[in-house]
């Protein structure tokens, strides 16, 4: 029997067959497809006790749903399995009863991106495809280009021209073919698509291939089993596409519907007050997106167009969800007090989610007794300009202990 019952568009909710490749037929690249699972089949294999008796620290412990027959194309790399730290200090100055921060910059290419990848590489494999590529602002792009290197698999990474030097680098370091593009993340994007349907090279994006957000939900399942299966009052997220909090919301529903947990999570997306069709979307509850050009130092998340809009919204929808939006300057003032509160480094869009739970905190929108989780999705060497931005250099002192003496009083 086969685990997948098939695919739904999240536009329109139209049922399609699993064969089909991205989108709805019906809705075009708006109508992004959700993996959907034959859950009584999935339940007799997947429970706490298959759980907490699975040595397997890596998300692959997760296969029962993972949309994959074998693990023919499984990456001999660690992949999930990061870090959930308690953050006693944010309590105490907060005033929350549990803060807690997930840190994805643990993964191999030190991003969230890395879980999607991670199982699309094993999809395009399963499929026998041969040349991968993706549209992405550095995260994806890294990602797949690291994974790609490890099983052996060409690919082509279509990127803008304003990347970060540091993604820029690990790209190039790891042999990808990189297509620079002469315009900004949307036009990567859709240049990408339209390279897709020419060479029919198999596309890694996340805001198009329905199975790499499978790959990112299996944050949601460690958050339930790193708190003993407990689950946080609230998911807070940096936005930009909508593919993470949707996918990680999806993981939290499907655990929910196994029983393997009695509640689910409120998400909270946070987004840049230059970057925000998602969260406006959600405030004036609409389904149409209106195109504004985003002006963000959170390269990840600056999105024009939401690829994955619509997953976003029902996430946001279905779980009562709160939007917040924070400025740039919130956004550099979260990498150093994130940092200095916790030890966790973490790059604009990672501590973005840090940045919306201050402000949910001042707006009075967390209780005393609540748990939160918020997510830092890549780590802040991943942008190195930007964290520089955030700190003041220090001054060049002679190595002499009079000197010295001089400058401590001083500083």
């Amino acid at each position: 029997m086969k685990k997948i019952k098939g695919l739904v568009c999240s536009k329109c909710g139209k049922m399609v067959d699993e064969t089909v490749m991205y989108n709805c037929s019906d809705c075009g690249t708006e109508g992004t497809l959700d993996v959907i699972y034959d859950m009584d089949l999935v339940k007799k294999e997947l429970t706490k006790e298959y759980l907490l008796n699975n040595d397997d620290k890596n998300i692959w412990r997760y296969m029962p749903i993972l949309p994959l027959e074998t693990k023919e194309g499984v990456a001999p790399l660690q992949i999930g399995w990061t870090p959930l730290y308690e953050a006693p200090r944010l309590e105490k100055a907060f005033n929350i009863k549990k803060v807690f921060v997930k840190d994805e910059g643990r993964n191999p290419t030190a991003s969230f991106k890395d879980r999607a990848t991670a199982v699309g590489v094993a999809k395009a494999i399963e499929l026998k495809k041969d040349i991968m590529c993706a549209a992405s602002t550095g995260n994806a792009a890294s990602s797949l280009s690291g994974f790609a290197a490890c099983m052996g698999i060409k690919n082509y990474i279509f990127v803008p021209k304003n990347i970060p030097e540091a993604k820029l680098a690990q790209l190039l370091v790891f042999g990808s073919n990189v297509i620079l593009v002469d315009g900004d993340y949307d036009t990567a994007f859709d240049f990408c698509l339209k390279a897709v349907d020419h060479f029919g090279w198999y596309n890694r994006s996340c805001a198009i291939n329905p199975y790499l957000c499978e790959g990112k939900k299996t944050a949601a399942f460690e958050i339930c089993e790193q708190l003993g299966f407990e689950v946080p009052d609230k998911v807070i997220m940096s936005v930009g596409d909508g593919c993470s909090i949707s996918s990680v919301w999806k993981g939290f529903k499907e655990f929910y519907d196994l029983g393997l947990i009695d509640k689910v999570p409120t998400m909270v997306s946070v987004q840049a007050n230059g970057s925000n069709p998602v969260n406006r979307t959600y405030r004036r509850n609409s389904r149409e997106f209106d195109y504004v050009p985003p002006s963000t130092i959170a390269d990840s998340i600056s999105v024009g167009v939401p690829r994955n809009g619509y997953k976003a919204l029902n996430a946001l929808r279905d779980s009562k969800g709160i939007t917040v939006d924070v400025s740039d300057d919130e956004i550099l003032s979260a990498i150093t007090e994130l940092a200095r509160y916790t030890g966790v480094f973490g790059e604009p869009a990672g501590v973005t989610s840090f940045a919306g739970l201050k402000k949910l905190v001042e707006q009075g929108l967390i209780g005393e007794d609540e748990t939160v989780v918020f997510v830092v999705s890549g780590s802040g060497l991943k942008d190195v300009k930007s964290a520089q931005k955030a700190v003041t250099r220090p001054e060049l002192v002679k190595p002499d202990m009079e000197e010295l003496i001089k400058y401590l009083k001083v500083n």
